[in-house]
């Protein structure tokens, strides 16, 4: 556990000094360095329902969130872009509610973008995403059998000590003086490790705060630069990405789960940019070997379903057995490559800050043999034969239940030399995640005509200062 503090301590101060950098401007009226520091204490409630959160007996999280940032003073592109947004870097300390869920630590960079913004009265909606530790969680517990997964003796929210967090809200602020401001923050969180390690039921919360920010140098005052606008338009974005997957808690072993992605996007404007992309996803743990197998198998018996699935209206007596065989046959299936494959084209949408683009994808998927994957006992009239599901399918729990027939991407890319970036994302069904990954990409920006000189390539390179040129 100290190490996992270590490093979120460590990726702290990178990404501090990421924020920090200024660009070199002309004319500085002060040369202090503006910016302001927050506490926000809050206190929530779970929206997750259902045994694993009902078994505490009415936890509610609360603690309190932590800022450090950087007011625009109209020094970078992407600030000037989005209405002189805000940058920051976070960090939140939260107590779960109950001894079984312990404790968290959360850290993240974050964005504040301005809906109101006078002398008197601030809104301002956050946009976050970083890591979160636990101290408790699946493994921690002296109790950690699988089939006590209903009962009070077991976490079956976490299954690690690192999870994924997000965070989404909206600040209302009051300037007091112009060094001081109280405020309020609601939001929504979520944190969990996107199926890397089994149990991973997860965390969404919503929150209420009130605090004080408080700015230092605000009397700092610097000469805006202009910027001319985004000299591309067109881009070709291509990207790999690879992470694991552990499909369930009796079988520890983790597969490899690997995207590859192609997508043409247009530049709107100089912050965003959407784009109709191709998506091919391969994951090693459709098998007949783990739950994750293309059609079920065997026969249950309704007693048993009833103990896993207590909230679902299931006929018949507890000793009924219901046969699922006749959704498929193992005889029927071969687990090569090609059933452990799908391909989607997806609605790409980037939202540009700088050397970083937040990326919000939707798509449907045109190739997917995995769609029968729960297809058994979950979803038909039991004891009935289950036909296939067709391309296109809709699920009792509407779209999204388990995994739906479409999908969504959220990450973050960061551009480290030249068109190459970093990046990490999650693939979801809604608020169901699949997978976590992480990779390597190339964007290939093409110049708009009027940018184009003589002797010039029509691909654009990215270079320190380029709006001077």
């Amino acid at each position: 556990m100290k190490r996992i503090f270590v490093l979120m301590l460590a990726i702290f101060a990178s990404v501090t000094s990421v924020l920090a950098q200024d660009a070199p401007v002309e004319n500085t009226e002060s040369g202090k360095f503006k910016f302001a520091i927050k506490a926000y204490p809050f206190r929530g409630t779970y929206l997750d329902k259902g045994v694993h959160f009902d078994k505490f007996g009415g936890a509610y999280p609360a603690g309190v969130n932590l800022g450090f940032e950087f007011p625009s003073q109209q020094q970078h592109p992407w600030q000037q872009y989005l209405n002189n947004a805000t940058a920051g870097i976070g960090v939140s300390w939260i107590d779960m509610g109950h001894k079984m869920l312990g404790h968290s630590v959360a850290v993240y960079p974050y964005i504040l973008l301005n809906a109101i913004d006078t002398d008197f009265f601030q809104m301002r909606f956050k946009v976050a995403g970083g890591l979160a530790a636990v101290t408790e969680h699946w493994y921690t517990q002296e109790d950690h059998d699988p089939d006590h997964y209903y009962e009070e003796t077991v976490n079956t929210v976490f299954g690690c000590y690192l999870n994924v967090y997000l965070n989404a809200g909206i600040q209302l602020n009051v300037p007091i003086t112009k060094y001081l401001a109280f405020g309020t923050e609601f939001g929504y969180f979520h944190m969990s490790n996107g199926r890397t390690n089994m149990p991973n039921i997860g965390m969404n919360a919503i929150y209420g705060s009130v605090g004080v920010t408080a700015t230092f140098n605000s009397e700092s005052k610097k000469t805006p630069v202009n910027f001319p606008d985004i000299p591309y338009g067109w881009a070709l974005n291509i990207s790999g990405a690879a992470g694991a997957q552990q499909p369930a808690i009796e079988d520890t072993h983790k597969y490899l789960i690997s995207t590859l992605h192609v997508a043409p996007v247009y530049h709107v404007n100089n912050w965003y940019a959407v784009g109709l992309g191709l998506d091919v996803f391969f994951n090693n743990a459709v098998s007949k070997n783990t739950e994750r197998n293309l059609y079920c198998h065997g026969s249950f018996d309704v007693g048993s379903l009833r103990g896993d699935f207590p909230d679902m209206d299931i006929p018949g007596n507890d000793s009924d057995i219901i046969d699922c065989t006749t959704c498929g046959s193992e005889k029927e299936i071969d687990y090569g490559f090609a059933q452990k494959v799908r391909a989607g084209i997806a609605l790409n949408n980037e939202f540009k800050f700088g050397a970083v683009t937040a990326m919000v994808d939707w798509g449907v998927y045109f190739y997917n043999p995995s769609r029968h994957i729960y297809y058994d006992y979950h979803y038909d009239n039991f004891g009935k034969v289950a036909p296939k599901r067709p391309l296109l399918y809709t699920t009792p729990n509407g779209a999204g239940g388990e995994e739906a027939c479409h999908y969504i991407r959220f990450g973050l890319k960061y551009r480290v030399w030249d068109n190459l970036f970093l990046q990490a994302s999650a693939k979801t069904h809604l608020h169901i995640c699949e997978f976590i990954e992480f990779g390597l990409g190339y964007q290939i920006p093409f110049l708009k005509k009027e940018n184009r000189k003589e002797g010039k390539s029509i691909v654009f390179h990215h270079r320190k200062n380029w709006w001077k040129e």
